[in-house]
């Protein structure tokens, strides 16, 4: 009777054995064990179906890459621009618009800008309509509007305003302001638009401490300028940017 026993168990594990032949071997059980103890559950993968779990596979190589680090922006950079002056007293946002997207090499006339922004004789409303032209003729949502609402900038309103010039203009983009009032520039000379008035940053250094002005109006010296990011946010403040 125990020869018919061991008999019995031998047939059983030379079974087992022959079902478990393709099957990745296991850690010796100090336990005891037995045929059922050794098929695996019915959730693991079966290698005669399933090539995805192949015993000599090993562990599956992620195919996730470590991203590479966003290149950090230039300390200073400015676009080149194909400047045109405003033909009258109120086409400053056409103009500015226009000089803006001169940058990304875009030629459209400033009457054509004129329709899009709906300039009138008093002008341009707001820094909504120049974001909303600038993404219109670039064909995506790449300008966002900021707002200054009060008079004077808050330090905080003048780091987010030296953050966007160097993101968009390290891009390839020009920011579009909407000024009110007079401010200095970097040369000491006074610009003073007490109705209003709409320029293009083209450029800036000093990791955007300074910022470049596109001046379309013909007034006070050059079309071109420096001024401080400092300067700029108190000039453009109760008004707003395209950026």
């Amino acid at each position: 009777m125990a020869l018919l026993s061991a008999a019995v168990v031998t047939a059983a594990s030379a079974a087992t054995a022959g079902a478990l032949l393709n099957q990745p071997s296991t850690p010796a059980d100090t336990g005891s064990t037995t045929a059922a103890s050794l098929i695996p559950p019915a959730a693991a993968p079966n290698p005669d179906t399933d090539t995805s779990a192949s015993p000599s596979s090993g562990p599956q190589a992620t195919s996730e890459k470590p991203q590479p680090a966003e290149p950090k922006a230039p300390a200073e950079k400015t676009l080149d621009v194909s400047f045109e002056y405003q033909p009258n007293f109120y086409y400053c946002g056409p103009a500015a618009v226009r000089n803006a997207l001169s940058a990304r090499g875009i030629d459209v006339s400033q009457d054509e800008l004129a329709r899009g922004l709906r300039t009138t004789v008093n002008g341009t409303d707001s820094a909504e309509d120049t974001t909303r032209v600038l993404n219109d003729v670039v064909g995506s949502d790449r300008y966002r509007t900021s707002v200054i609402p009060g008079e004077d900038a808050t330090p905080a309103q003048m780091d987010r305003l030296q953050a966007d010039v160097v993101r968009a203009i390290s891009s390839g983009y020009s920011v579009v302001a909407n000024i009110v009032g007079g401010e200095t520039d970097a040369d000491g000379t006074w610009h003073d638009f007490p109705g209003g008035h709409y320029i293009a940053l083209v450029g800036y250094s000093d990791d955007g401490r300074m910022v470049k002005v596109s001046d379309s109006s013909g007034m006070f010296g050059p079309a071109s300028y420096w001024m401080s990011t400092i300067n700029m946010a108190n000039w453009i403040g109760t008004r707003g940017y395209s950026a």
